[in-house]
């Protein structure tokens, strides 16, 4: 039965704090602060938590008082498990891995010299204005 009180109280405290790693892609409480009225009622959930497990409910809800040491460690692993919460938005949020190098071509030179030249070419025969005759050295489009 202790062992179901203390998954309880771990549980509900890292998925209530949790809260505050999942709303902002900040550092909680350093980069970005919360509302007072969001941190007040995470940290009441918690403490009617762990109030259950030593209140006359206790028994008939299948809990044990913990013994104080559970407490320090359950401290421990919040902050660890809050700061890889952190390491891991840090990862996701970071910009997608280039390959070392330059990536392969997949088209050719030809390719190239036809998107360089499109803005001086035209698809069709441009019309000619009368009088004016062909530059020499240029072929006639048709």
């Amino acid at each position: 039965m202790e062992f179901r009180t203390g998954w309880f109280v771990e549980s509900l405290a890292t998925q209530t704090l949790i809260i505050f790693a999942i709303r902002t892609r900040r550092v909680p409480f350093l980069r970005s602060r919360p509302g007072g009225l969001l941190t007040a009622a995470t940290f009441a959930v918690i403490g009617i938590g762990v109030a259950l497990t030593i209140s006359p409910l206790a028994h008939s809800l299948g809990f044990t008082p913990l013994p104080w040491q559970f407490f320090g460690a359950l401290a421990v692993f919040v902050v660890v498990y809050l700061a890889l919460v952190e390491v891991t938005k840090k990862v996701f949020y970071a910009e997608p891995v280039h390959p070392a190098g330059r990536p392969p071509r997949t088209r050719g030179r030809e390719h190239r010299i036809g998107r360089r030249a499109a803005r001086f070419s035209h698809p069709g025969a441009l019309p000619r204005s009368s009088g004016m005759p062909a530059l020499a050295g240029t072929r006639e489009l048709s």
